[in-house]
């Protein structure tokens, strides 16, 4: 029995220097004084290249460790870490103390109990514990000019494992001050721990412009926009339109305006599956209201825009306090993207219906392969959508009181529309009396 026991436990241990699969990092960074304080918890298990020393059937040899563990703490995680201060890469850390825990070690829950965690007894060999099975805890202290200081950080740490997910927590100086919390997956790139509005303003931007690049859905929808019309002066009210309604909606999202259970994320990409579908099969038809095309951009603009928000949610953590402004930074790194999408797709269909398919055919069969494919994604979501049990609201003062705020916004929207309409109808009505008075005039001059 105890040999088939040995032989289970080296097998697990063997398998434990295979790649693992997922893997959680939990971090606290607090700047005091002259230096800063970066804990690090990791598992044991992906510290590939460190041979820990062992006992018996694969325990760990905790009166042997320290070494090994001061070892896998520099190879895997300080040399995997970039700190900054004020934009200056700060020199490598002081080992303050290294530890071995078991998993079901619950100190990391705070900053100040994984503080005390690193200055309590240490486990001994008393402690019969496989190796893969403990989690490494670390300590590190950077010396820094000031607390005050602007501090961001680089985790390369998405070589520990196949998928990487590292929890940090920044405790600023004060006492007074809230823990900001990030998460992020495999190598997020440089973290600005406590930003300034321009540089959350230029990751934003940056994060916006390259969204809508890569949104095929959005880019599909943009193109059956664009395909009836080829002229920037045509479509200045439908891009408008379009980029009013989802800035409305993405900010109301962001503050908690949106329905928050689980039906809505698959009922908007639904939607907005349905948009493209809609929308190409209008260019396809030729409907008579087409010149009033900015009034269906800003309806589903206003879906679009919930499409946004749902990007945008994982990375509202590295706004710091510049919610808002990351918010209209995003919104205008979409609205680059999308100018330049326009940019050149307009040029492509002007020289495509004028040097290869007659315009009314090249309509046709361009809103054909967008209405196709828009189809196949409607079918493909509302699938998904179909699976979640849809749950009436509880009626009560809390949903009578969040009706009533969006019976607001519907008809501050539907008074904007109607404002937007009889501005374009005036301008409109002044343009035709302008021509019919241009023409008035050449037909006396022809008499004259």
């Amino acid at each position: 029995m105890r040999s088939a026991l040995a032989l289970v436990i080296f097998a697990a241990a063997a398998v434990a220097h295979d790649i693992p699969n997922d893997v959680t990092v939990q971090a606290y960074f607090k700047p005091e004084g002259g230096h800063a304080l970066l804990l690090v918890r990791a598992p044991m298990k992906a510290m590939r290249d460190v041979e820990f020393p062992q006992r018996g059937p694969g325990f760990l040899d905790f009166d042997r460790a320290d070494r090994f563990l001061q070892d896998a703490a520099t190879l895997w995680i300080s040399d995997a870490i970039r700190l900054y201060e004020d934009d200056a890469l700060l020199p490598k850390p002081h080992l303050a103390a290294v530890r071995a825990s078991l998993e079901s070690d619950r100190s990391f829950s705070s900053f100040e109990e994984a503080l005390a965690h690193m200055s309590a007894p240490k486990l001994t060999n008393n402690t019969a514990v496989v190796w893969s099975q403990t989690l490494l805890d670390v300590l590190f202290e950077y010396p820094i000019r000031s607390e005050r200081s602007n501090f961001a950080i680089h985790p390369a740490l998405d070589r520990l494992g196949v998928r990487v997910v590292t929890a940090l927590r920044f405790v600023p100086p004060s006492a007074n001050g809230a823990v900001r919390a990030f998460e992020f997956t495999a190598d997020p790139g440089l973290v600005r721990l406590d930003p300034r509005w321009y540089q959350a303003a230029a990751r934003f931007v940056e994060g916006g412009f390259e969204h809508i690049l890569s949104g095929t859905d959005h880019l599909l929808f943009l193109c059956a926009l664009v395909i009836p019309f080829r002229r920037f002066r045509a479509l200045i009210p439908i891009v408008t339109a379009f980029t009013l309604a989802h800035s409305i909606t993405l900010i109301a999202s962001v503050y908690n305006l949106a329905p928050d259970a689980l039906w809505f994320p698959p009922l908007i990409e639904t939607l907005i599956a349905a948009s493209i579908v809609y929308m190409a099969l209008e260019n396809i038809v030729g409907a008579a209201n087409i010149h009033r095309r900015w009034v269906i951009a800003f309806g589903f603009g206003l879906v679009h825009g919930f499409g946004f928000s749902f990007a945008l949610r994982e990375t509202l953590q590295f706004a710091g306090s510049h919610l808002l402004t990351s918010l209209l930074s995003f919104n205008l790194g979409v609205e680059l993207g999308q100018l330049l999408v326009l940019a050149l797709l307009v040029p492509l269909l002007e020289l495509l219906f004028r040097f290869g398919l007659q315009e009314r055919m090249g309509t046709i069969l361009l809103s054909a392969f967008v209405a196709h494919t828009g189809w196949h994604w409607m079918l493909d979501r509302g699938d998904r959508l179909m699976q979640f049990r849809f749950q009436w609201p509880e009626f009560n003062a809390v949903f009578l009181v969040s009706l009533l705020h969006w019976l607001m916004a519907v008809v501050a929207l539907a008074g904007l529309v109607w404002l937007v309409s009889a501005m374009l109808k005036g301008r409109e009505a002044i343009a035709s009396r302008k021509a019919s008075l241009r023409d008035q005039q050449a037909a006396a001059s022809k008499v004259d």
